[in-house]
């Protein structure tokens, strides 16, 4: 059954991407955000599948300030990212990137 409704191609496409399809789109040069916003699944969703398909992720294109020290051990100890980004004067954006950069693997939403 089909539905000729504006948008409704969208909700199917972005319920059931495949890890071929994420692969080729960012191998043709999309971000994981950009895909991750696009299809909307999580950023570690997206990153995982590509790393799972034998993908090697390009180096971030923003320079990272240097690792505040005790960032990751207060992640890793139950902190969340808003908090930490508010301890160590940073956004929130550039607090999971470093995370990330870290080698940390992020927490669901909402679980401490």
């Amino acid at each position: 059954m089909t539905d000729d409704r504006p948008g409704d191609d969208t909700a199917r496409d972005t319920a059931g991407a495949s890890a071929a399809e994420l692969v080729r789109r960012y191998n043709d040069g999309a971000t994981i955000e950009g895909l991750s916003e696009e299809l909307g699944m999580s950023y570690r969703k997206v990153r995982t599948t590509l790393l799972e398909a034998g993908v090697v992720l390009r180096p971030a294109r923003i320079q990272l300030p240097p690792t505040p020290p005790g960032l990751v051990n207060a992640y890793l100890a139950g902190r969340n990212i808003r908090q930490l980004a508010e301890i160590y004067d940073m956004s929130y954006s550039q607090t999971r990137r470093i995370l990330l950069a870290e080698g940390v693997a992020l927490r669901p939403r909402g679980r401490h």
